[in-house]
């Protein structure tokens, strides 16, 4: 083992040892903390429901008392229930569930002191049944208690409390409760982290809090014990801190380490300084700069690595320079030819209206006007197009952006600008397409080349070019078809290479700008073509986002 590695190892060990100890007291001490805190949480969250229950008991007791005085103070229920004179005691029925739709309840019962129930707002045909379980096991629930009844539809949970009034020497005791659904049950969540459940059977496992009440069940018997509210944690939270206070621990220690090895190399090297000079330089060295210099009086192995690092940083300075200017050149090439090609497509159909003005101004000079107002679009659609194309080149790459663009409107505007010579140009267009995504510039370019194309393969002859569009999976399938010469596979294997053309006076830049432009917009180019029958060239465009049609 050489000394460097023996100090690099040294320096290691005496780094991570105390650091492990370090790690291991934070991870206890924040552990025993994070623990103490919880419990805390937890405690103080049991006091809220524990006040929360005591509250809403208290509420519904004085509900139920409220409405035992009024009872005690009512002619009317004097006269049905005490003195039973009342006939059918159609009022004292009623009374049951306007009462208790008034107060708030989900349970409202009305018994004299032999159990017999006057009135049931939750269950109307309850009346003259004899309940005197009820009044027992409520009178013995000082907090209230959980009943277990139902309705006519269904059966029914009720925290409920119990009130008596005389009247006439008589008693009376009035039963009220409020439904525990589940409704009732969320209002009790305080704490995000946790959540309330109720039950009457036995409480789950893991449950990290508990508060009980009696339970009075169908048959009248009360269990002191019966039913609960429980506070559970549906994700164990003081795990979740342990883990992260793991994760943080794990992370600084991963940090130090990092930093320790660092330093540990940084000292290292310390022992080979001339190495570390020549690493040094030679790191600067790439071809934005390659200025660096490896002087060395040294005559051993160091100086002959410097030597041959510096005649190698002069050769690649001369390569550079001459690697430079040859892509210089080759760029400025490129972007000629492109320019000229674009605005070769651009002044073609300008070109093509002056040759029809100056026919009309030779032969019919009185319709001039009016072949000019009929050619004037397309002058407008061109010098607008070649204003497009010159901000787009002033800023040497067009804009994409989120521009998008109605395919069959480029097309007619495509279309209307070309001249066909002896063949025609034709359309075949599908209605409600949807917009594609890019600028109607490239769009323009695209089919304005393919279209050229097409034209220049039928040589002057009688044939058509025919322009389709239609739905294709998430966007527009856009189609130029002609009736010329179609390609080899040898011509077909070269069509979109860049600057091969097979045309005289061709750029060769037609079909590779159309390349680039349908890969640009996320597309999708493919051809077929038959020798000495023609070709057919389609281009898929994704639908632009957040079109609908």
């Amino acid at each position: 083992m050489s000394f460097r590695a023996r100090l690099f190892a040294a320096f290691l060990t005496a780094v991570l040892i105390p650091l492990g100890l370090l790690g291991y007291g934070v991870r206890r001490t924040l552990g025993e903390r994070a623990t103490a805190q919880h419990s805390g949480r937890v405690s103080a969250l049991m006091d809220v429901l524990r006040g929360d229950l005591e509250s809403e008991s208290g509420a519904i007791g004085r509900r139920v008392a409220a409405i035992a005085a009024e009872l005690g103070r009512d002619s009317r229920f004097r006269l049905e229930a005490v003195d039973e004179a009342g006939g059918e005691r159609r009022w004292l029925l009623d009374y049951g569930t306007s009462a208790m739709q008034r107060a708030g309840l989900s349970l409202l019962q009305v018994q004299d002191s032999a159990g017999r129930i006057l009135t049931s707002g939750h269950f109307r045909n309850e009346f003259d049944r004899r309940d005197p379980a009820m009044i027992a096991a409520l009178a013995r629930a000082l907090r209230g208690a959980i009943v277990e009844s139902r309705t006519a539809e269904r059966p029914l949970v009720a925290l409920s409390r119990l009130d008596s009034f005389v009247v006439a020497g008589r008693r009376f005791f009035v039963t009220g409760g409020v439904e525990v659904d589940s409704g009732f049950v969320a209002a009790l969540a305080r704490d995000p982290a946790f959540k309330v459940t109720f039950g009457s059977e036995a409480p789950p496992a893991g449950v990290t809090g508990l508060v009980e009440y009696p339970r009075i069940d169908a048959a009248r018997r009360l269990a002191q014990r019966g039913a609960w509210f429980a506070i559970e944690e549906p994700v164990d939270v003081l795990a979740g801190l342990r883990r992260s206070i793991n994760r943080w621990l794990v992370t600084a220690l991963v940090t130090t380490l990092g930093l320790a090895v660092a330093l540990a190399l940084w000292l290292s090297s310390r022992v080979s300084r001339p190495l570390r000079d020549l690493a040094e330089r030679t790191a600067a060295v790439d071809l934005d700069r390659l200025d660096q210099d490896f002087p060395s009086d040294r005559s051993d192995e160091i100086g002959t690595l410097a030597a041959v690092l510096g005649d190698m940083t002069g050769r690649l300075r001369v390569s550079s320079t001459r690697l430079r200017e040859a892509e210089r050149r080759a760029a400025v090439g490129d972007m000629s030819r492109q320019i000229t090609h674009d605005i070769k497509n651009g002044i073609a159909p300008i070109r093509h209206v002056f040759r029809h003005l100056d026919q009309v101004a030779r032969d019919a000079p009185a319709e001039l006007a009016v072949a000019y107002g009929e050619r004037r679009a397309t002058i407008e659609s061109s010098v607008g197009y070649l204003e497009t194309l010159a901000r787009n080149y002033a800023r040497l790459s067009p804009a994409s952006g989120a521009a998008s663009c109605d395919v069959n409107t480029v097309v007619r505007d495509v279309v209307r600008d070309v001249a066909a010579g002896a063949g025609s140009v034709l359309t075949e267009l599908a209605p409600g397409l949807p917009p594609v995504r890019g600028e109607e510039l490239a769009v323009r370019r695209i089919l304005q080349n393919l279209v050229g194309n097409a034209i220049d393969s039928l040589d002057g002859k009688a044939g058509s070019v025919t322009v389709t569009t239609s739905r294709a999976g998430g966007g527009v399938l856009m189609s130029v078809a002609d009736t010329g010469r179609g390609m080899s596979r040898e011509e077909l294997d070269r069509a979109f290479d860049d600057f091969h053309t097979t045309k005289p006076g061709g750029t060769g830049l037609g079909l590779s700008v159309v390349r680039r432009l349908v890969a640009d917009l996320g597309g999708t180019l493919r051809v077929e073509t038959v020798p000495g029958e023609g070709s057919r060239f389609f281009v898929e465009l994704p639908q632009a986002p957040g079109a609908t049609i």
